[in-house]
């Protein structure tokens, strides 16, 4: 099994240490084609404006919304939150609309409010998630369909998942934690090997190619 990890910019190294920490091959993915090799898909943090104009540029938004409509697992970190988020406040357009939530970005702040701090996600656990927030973004309304798996001590959300698509506001790959990508690599697996008389369903988010 390979996974993914989107290589256009931000900090895609990172991931692909983690993946190699936890046994897995990680794929850089820069291409259209290279989604072919993968059976999951990471999407790092970085700079969501630069990342989203670099995927219109090497056309990948079309296959990775077709990617995910088969069911393979994304997992998007911080900047990789807003990518697939459904709505980002302030009527941004959404680039790969997976994912039925409002994110804020910069919700906490500048560089220089950065924080880490201990995160109960009891999906993964009962020791808790380290997690490092560096110009992370909040999600401000989940839908029906997503579960929340992590919110602050004040209630703010940032970690969920809806069907094959998981998204953290924060960076566990820069706190030596493996957790969220052994998650997904259980999943891909899962996907990969459905198992005797289970279907794989599009994702229920998935409409057209064209976000809203």
């Amino acid at each position: 099994m390979k996974i993914g990890v989107l290589a256009l910019q931000g900090a895609f190294r990172e991931h692909l240490q983690t993946l190699d920490a936890i046994g897995v091959e990680g794929v850089p993915v820069r291409l259209p084609a290279d989604l072919g090799e993968v059976s999951a898909l990471i999407l790092p943090g970085g700079e969501s404006t630069t990342m989203r104009r670099l995927i219109d540029r090497w056309e990948l938004r079309g296959p990775i919304l077709d990617f995910a409509e088969h069911g393979a697992p994304l997992f998007g970190t911080c900047a990789g939150m807003i990518l697939l988020a459904r709505e980002i406040a302030g009527e941004e357009e959404p680039i790969l609309p997976l994912l039925d939530v409002t994110v804020r970005r910069n919700a906490f702040g500048r560089q220089l409010d950065s924080f880490e701090g201990e995160l109960s996600v009891p999906v993964l656990g009962d020791r808790p998630v380290h997690g490092v927030f560096i110009r992370a973004p909040v999600v401000e309304r989940a839908g029906p369909d997503v579960d929340v798996l992590a919110r602050l001590e004040d209630g703010r959300i940032v970690a969920v998942r809806e069907r094959n698509v998981v998204a953290t506001a924060f960076h566990p790959e820069l706190a030596g934690e493996t957790r969220f990508h052994r998650l997904v690599a259980t999943m891909a697996s899962e996907h990969a090997d459905p198992g005797e008389g289970s279907g794989r369903r599009p994702h229920p988010t998935r409409r057209s190619r064209t976000p809203r």
